[in-house]
Parts: C-alpha cells; sequence; structure tokens
C-alpha cells in the first residue's frame, strides 16, 4: 500500500534512487516492485516481532556510509515516527519526512501532523501519498506497483496444469487465513462458500496459505463436500503473485494477498473484519463483505468482544453471490471476448 508513494517519489525527481530499509519479511516483497533500486535489511527494535539484528550504532554507521539525501519514514498511524527519525539523524541523513503526532522537533526535518484518526480517515496508500506531496512528489498513476516474474507466471501456470486446474473454466483462489485472528473468516463459513461455487456453477477451487496457515487451510477442506487444491506451504511470494495474476477471482480474509491481487487488478470478495478501516482493496474491483457491529474499528488482533459477529455474520451465500458477481462483470466478460477474437 506504500508502493504509490514510492512511484511518486522516484518519478518526481530524474535518477533518483530508492533504498528500502526494512525487516527481514518486508524484503521479501522488494524484488517484486520495481520502484526500489536496493534493499538494506534491518530488524529494528521498535518493529512488531522483530529478531535479533544489528545494533542501533552499528546501523547507523552503515547508513551514514551510504551518504543519503533524505528519508521518508512510513508508518500506519498508530506508530510512532520517532525511533526511526532519531537513527536516520544519528546516520547523519540531513532531511526526515514523516507523520508525527507530538512535536518532533530536530528530529524531523519536514514534519507532518499526523491528523488521524481524530480529523480524518484515509486509505493507507492516500495516506502515504499524502505524505510525499508534502515535499511535492505526486504521480499520475495511483494503482499499487507489483512486478510479476516471467519465471514464476511459468512455473505457476505448469503447477496449475499439474494439479488438474483447467484455467479455461471458472476457478478461483481462497486465502482463508490471517496473521490477526480478529480478521478470520470462519473455515466452514469459506467451504459453504465454496461448495455453492462447485455445486452452482462448476468452480474449481484453489486453497493457499502460508505453511504455517496449514490447519487453516485443511479445516476449510474438511469442511467442503467437493474437492479442492491446496498449495498450502507451495507457492513462493512471486508464485503468488504469478498465482493471482492468473486467477480469474480471489475470495480472501483483509490479509496480503488482497493487496498483491489489487496490484495485479485480480478482482476480490474481501471478507472484510472491521478492525480498522484503511486497508479496504484499493483501486481493484471489489466486493468487501462484513457487518456492522457497534465495537467496529476496534484495532485489536483478537476479538475484544470474542463474537466476531462482523466477519460471523456475513452468510456464505452472500460470499458466493459476490463471487458469481465479480466474476460476470470482469474476468467472465473478458474471457468471451477473447475466444471470440
Amino acid at each position: 500500500m506504500t508502493t504509490p508513494a514510492l512511484r511518486a517519489l522516484k518519478s518526481s525527481v530524474a535518477g533518483r534512487r530508492l533504498t528500502l530499509l526494512t525487516s527481514q519479511a518486508g524484503a521479501a516483497v522488494a524484488p517484486l516492485v520495481p520502484e526500489i533500486d536496493d534493499v538494506i535489511t534491518y530488524e529494528a527494535p521498535w518493529v512488531k516481532s522483530a529478531v535479533s539484528g544489528r545494533r542501533e550504532r552499528e546501523m547507523a554507521d552503515l547508513l551514514r556510509g551510504r551518504a543519503f539525501d533524505a528519508s521518508v519514514i512510513f508508518t500506519v498511524y498508530t506508530q510512532s515516527a520517532l525511533p526511526a527519525a532519531l537513527l536516520c539523524r544519528l546516520a547523519g541523513i540531513p532531511r526526515q519526512l514523516a507523520h508525527c503526532r507530538e512535536n518532533p522537533y530536530a528530529l524531523l526535518s519536514d514534519w507532518v501532523r499526523e491528523s488521524e484518526p481524530d480529523q480524518q480517515l484515509r486509505h493507507e496508500a492516500q495516506r502515504q501519498l499524502d505524505l510525499v506531496a508534502a515535499v511535492g512528489c505526486a504521480t499520475a498513476d495511483l494503482t499499487l506497483s507489483l512486478r510479476v516474474p516471467d519465471d514464476a507466471l511459468r512455473r505457476v501456470r505448469g503447477l496449475l496444469a499439474a494439479r488438474g486446474i483447467d484455467v479455461a473454466h471458472p476457478w478461483c483462489v481462497l486465502h482463508p487465513g490471517a496473521t490477526a485472528t480478529s480478521r478470520r473468516y470462519p473455515a466452514e463459513s469459506f467451504g459453504a462458500a465454496a461448495d455453492e461455487l462447485v455445486a452452482g456453477d462448476g468452480w474449481q477451487v484453489v486453497v493457499t496459505g502460508t505453511a504455517g496457515e496449514a490447519p487453516i487451510v485443511e479445516a476449510v477442506q474438511r469442511a467442503m463436500r467437493a474437492p479442492s487444491l491446496s498449495l498450502c506451504g507451495v507457492v513462493d511470494l512471486a508464485e503468488m503473485a504469478a498465482l493471482l495474476s492468473l486467477a480469474p477471482l480471489l475470495i480472501s480474509n483483509n490479509s496480503g494477498p488482497v493487496h498483491i491481487a489489487a496490484a495485479v487488478g485480480t478482482p476480490v470478495v474481501d471478507l472484510y473484519a472491521l478492525t480498522n478501516p484503511q486497508h479496504t482493496p484499493w483501486r481493484a474491483p471489489a466486493r468487501v463483505l462484513s457487518r456492522d457491529v457497534p465495537c467496529r474499528w476496534c484495532y485489536r488482533r483478537i476479538c475484544p468482544e470474542g463474537h466476531h459477529h462482523c466477519l460471523r455474520l456475513v452468510e456464505p451465500a452472500e460470499v458466493a453471490a459476490a463471487a458469481r458477481e465479480l466474476y460476470a462483470g470482469t474476468w467472465g466478460a473478458r474471457h468471451e471476448v477473447e475466444v471470440r477474437a
């Protein structure tokens, strides 16, 4: 969701190079983002789930040796930019841009006062675009940026063919996992929605997940009466991007694959837990499904009420209907044109 802002930074000054300072997990996506020229991996102690790595002084010395002209610190609104700003100041980087709620004084040369959530709510992609616009960087192309490698496309096409998926007939990707339990639609409901698509329209269902999400994927498959193909733990990040670029449709919780699908233009049925409003599919055909609840926008990883009503009350039949509608309006129409041509 930061990639449109990266494009704005890159395209606003001829010859500008961007280096991404990120965690090991974040570094995995960098090869797929054409705006990124280089990556420095750093497990910052102020980032969730950080593992041990370079100490702050060592990292500051490394950054100083690279002689960067400026730094842009991208955060979500609940995060403080100040630890990273201090690191950049110790590294001698002359300019630092960030959103910040409190007065940063000399830690930020370019301070954009944090206005969320009290004064406004924006999509995360728009929030980052607004940040770089504060220093004159803009782009006409507001789509998410992600490049699917050709070799990943070849591998995934071969994998689908070998596993019996006929891409000439209706099929979809089902992604039932999410790191936060508060954002997971029930496995049995995923299974019921998939069964309705198989029974009613003959859809083929490909279920995805990380290796750690195998229990969730297995629960969905057990809940289904119809057969499905599991690629859980089988595809890497580049191959997941390739898979979603080929797929007619993704049905998913609000999780990373939704944003990958949006980046490659694949329609999404997004089972969207009302934990926060800023991360819906960005500029992609989508149906966002939830039930309004008094506890919406809780920003919790675990449902504070314990009932998960914002997701559990969405009926599987609604999911299947949304999938059919999106398929008919996007992939189905495009495939008919291709066949006639």
